[in-house]
């Protein structure tokens, strides 16, 4: 439900855009707003989980995340809109995390990759369904629809995890830590208004550096803070773990420029191909399709290459794909778009299954529930980062050519740049060892 939701947002725009009447590049602010609100609560996912019990939590995320669609979907203007959407990401940011550790706890280290990849399969009907479901329901009912969509599927999940799902026994945690909470909280957030608004006309300059300025004096003190806390809100100790490390930190700026795509293709296509909403989700889906091929196939690959390899060259040949949609053009051949893009999302899916395993293989059971906290806050941070990047690179190649509107020279610098992000994650995974996660890959060959 939350991946369905966040392919057919960003199909979705263009039309949401001209209905309440925003710029289109200013409409991102539905996706970052989201995701922002989902950054900033998951932080918190770990403590709930243990304190009221996983499942509960579980129940309740969903329960909120389905409500919060319907808001979505009656908002009559920007301001009811972005509301409903950070609603939305306290419902998401709970959601993620605990039904993740719902599962962690209940695998051992030699079926983590098996479990992850069976995790993600039926998630990844989302980005696949979403595109063309999107356009579909955006050109022939509303955009309204696409938000209206979650809501049998937020009942049905709710019966599934109730009737399937048996509890796990609850801990008694720690208290939270409240400060380490509300600074890592007020840094997230403060760095992704000031990420969002930075130059694009929607507050005041000095505004957006005054918060910038803000949220880095407050990352500072959160950092300081969780280092020194005796139970922080992030628990950095999990650093020192090569693993986790390199899955954190080179997995961050991967996702950061792999963020870019899902924002960049669907808007590209409709505002500088001309296309409509249900052409660019056909279109589109094409990223999903070969996410969704590719997971069957994770296991062998990471067989035979290993997870430091996949990390290194993976990151490299994604990022070179991603560069080489910058070449689009309005006269290019659809089926040689499709394939670029499918192909594309061959190699991302590759990278984020190798990600998503290789981080909690060598995570010692006391500390999974900090662990999905902290690398749900990794994996969700680069979603905000990524699409506020996206749009500011495109109202900066805007602004500097002077055009009245986008075209397809302005989406070949976001392009440009998200590819670059990710092929310079490829060096910094070399830090690995060779054998990093042998230990959850049954039947790895030697060589």
């Amino acid at each position: 439900m939350q991946n369905l939701d966040s392919t057919v947002v960003a199909t979705a725009l263009p039309s949401m855009a001209r209905d309440l009447g925003e710029d289109p590049l200013v409409m991102g602010v539905a996706i970052t707003s989201y995701l922002v609100a989902l950054t900033v609560f998951i932080p918190l996912s770990g403590w709930m989980a243990d304190r009221f019990g996983a499942k509960q939590v579980f129940m309740a995320a969903i329960a909120t995340f389905t409500t919060a669609s319907v808001f979505c979907g009656l908002s009559q203007g920007l301001a009811e809109m972005v509301a409903a959407r950070v609603l939305q990401g306290l419902g998401g940011a709970m959601m993620v995390p605990v039904g993740r550790l719902l599962l962690l706890r209940r695998v051992k280290k030699s079926e983590l990759l098996t479990a992850t990849t069976w995790l993600s399969m039926p998630a990844l009907l989302g980005p696949v369904m979403g595109p063309p479901v999107g356009g579909f329901l955006t050109d022939f009912v509303s955009w309204r629809a696409v938000f209206w969509i979650n809501v049998p599927v937020g009942i049905l999940g709710l019966l599934l995890v109730w009737r399937i799902i048996p509890p796990l026994p609850r801990i008694v945690p720690p208290p939270p830590d409240v400060p380490g909470l509300a600074l890592v909280g007020g840094a997230l957030a403060a760095l992704m208004f000031a990420f969002e608004t930075l130059g694009r006309g929607l507050v005041p300059n000095g505004v957006a550096l005054g918060m910038l300025a803000l949220g880095a004096a407050l990352a500072v003190l959160a950092v300081r803070h969780c280092l020194r806390a005796r139970n922080p809100a992030i628990d950095f100790s999990l650093l020192a773990i090569p693993a986790f490390n390199v899955t954190v930190v080179a997995g961050t700026v991967f996702r950061v420029g792999a963020s870019m795509v899902p924002f960049l293709v669907p808007m590209s296509l409709q505002l500088g191909f001309g296309a409509s909403a249900a052409q660019s989700g056909m279109i589109s889906f094409a990223t999903a399709l070969g996410a969704f091929a590719m997971k069957p196939m994770a296991q062998t690959a990471l067989r035979w290459v290993g997870f430091r390899n996949v990390m290194v060259w993976n990151a490299v040949i994604a990022g070179l794909l991603v560069m080489a949609c910058a070449a689009f053009r309005p006269g290019w051949p659809i089926p040689v778009i499709f394939a670029v893009l499918l192909v594309g999302g061959l190699f991302r899916s590759l990278h984020f299954t190798t990600t998503n395993t290789l981080a909690y293989a060598d995570v010692p059971q006391p500390k999974l529930s900090a662990a999905t906290s902290f690398y749900g806050t990794a994996q969700q941070l680069p979603g905000a980062v990524g699409v506020a990047l996206a749009a500011a690179a495109l109202q900066a190649s805007v602004a500097l050519a002077e055009r009245p509107a986008a075209t397809m020279a302005d989406f070949s610098v976001g392009f440009l740049l998200g590819g670059l992000l990710m092929l310079i994650s490829g060096p910094m995974s070399m830090r690995l060892p060779p054998d990093a996660g042998e230990g959850v890959v049954a039947g790895r060959r030697r060589g």
